[in-house]
């Protein structure tokens, strides 16, 4: 797999802009003085699928063959991935199977199926929905699309890292939730050719750290779990081209706990009024919680997605 170029990147600009506008860059007062920062969310959360990942399910079908529309697509998701796949699969007409792991937000699981995906439950997480997967892929010859694993995706999500370098080309330091890599190495594939100095720090689970183990350390670990209530990055494993590419370039990498992820939530309703699920809110999260060392700096957060079910903000608000 060959890491997507800057020119990937305005290709896969052509094939989203059609289906969705930019996504707003937004200074939030209430923010700023929580925080003592001067702070710049990148809302993905206002996107056609509440989420980021909608860019890379567009560009993705967008530049697919007529042969391989026909043999439809089979991918594995916790629900954005699974989402961008099914909206884009009903405007360029494919069909879509998304695999998800047993009690996965059911919320999610309803907009799945909403965009005319066929969902299949089952696994314990994401790692053993991914696995059942690729086994139908190989059963049927559908186009398995890897969550992670996918330049034009990749190319995709960093359409709105066009956007914020664009806007705010002084940013200082970029905030990202980090589970697969697509939108941290999105990020990183943007500022890397434009020559801006801005940091890119990821941000992770401590109840789901096998890959930020992995990112630090000499060698790719495994995860037991990934036990953590922001599904947007629990896996249990780092992904072959992201991690050649945020391994080498990620400035930082950030763990958060489950009460500091639960805050990040709370933080973004009081502060942003605006409804953030774990990953989504978990930039702002970090950058709370390293306010300390930010001071004068543009900090930009990305607000990766908006879909919390029910249950989970029930238990993040009495938390």
């Amino acid at each position: 797999m060959t890491p997507p170029t800057l020119h990937d990147v305005y290709a896969a600009r052509e094939r989203v802009a059609p289906h969705m506008p930019r996504s707003p860059l937004l200074r939030h007062p209430l923010l700023d003085e929580a925080t003592g920062l001067s702070i710049w969310v990148k809302h993905e959360n206002h996107n056609p699928t509440c989420a980021f990942k909608v860019r890379g399910g567009l560009n993705l079908v967008g530049a697919m063959t007529l042969e391989e529309r026909a043999r439809g697509i089979v991918t594995a998701s916790t629900g954005n991935h699974g989402q961008s796949l099914g909206l884009a699969s009903r405007i360029h007409g494919v069909t879509c199977t998304v695999f998800v792991p047993d009690g996965n937000n059911p919320d999610k699981n309803a907009a799945i199926r909403a965009y005319g995906a066929t969902l299949e439950e089952g696994g314990k997480d994401f790692d053993e929905a991914r696995e059942r997967c690729e086994a139908r892929a190989k059963q049927t010859g559908a186009r398995y699309v890897h969550s992670a694993d996918e330049p034009l995706l990749i190319a995709g999500v960093g359409t709105y890292a066009l956007e914020v370098f664009e806007e705010l080309p002084n940013a200082d330091v970029i905030f990202v939730p980090l589970g697969g890599g697509s939108g941290a190495c999105g990020l990183i594939t943007v500022r890397n050719a434009l020559g801006s100095k801005a940091k890119i720090i990821g941000v992770g689970a401590v109840n789901a750290d096998a890959v930020y183990r992995s990112w630090k350390g000499p060698e790719r670990v495994v995860g037991t779990s990934a036990n953590t209530f922001a599904e947007g990055v629990a896996t249990r494993v780092s992904f072959d081209l992201p991690f050649s590419i945020y391994k080498q370039y990620l400035d930082d990498f950030v763990q958060l706990t489950e009460d500091e992820l639960a805050a990040g939530v709370r933080l973004a309703l009081k502060t942003t009024h605006n409804l953030a699920e774990g990953a989504g809110s978990a930039a702002i999260a970090a950058a709370y919680k390293l306010r300390d060392g930010l001071a004068g700096q543009r900090v930009v957060c990305v607000m990766s997605g908006g879909n919390i079910d029910a249950a989970k903000l029930k238990w993040v608000l009495g938390s």
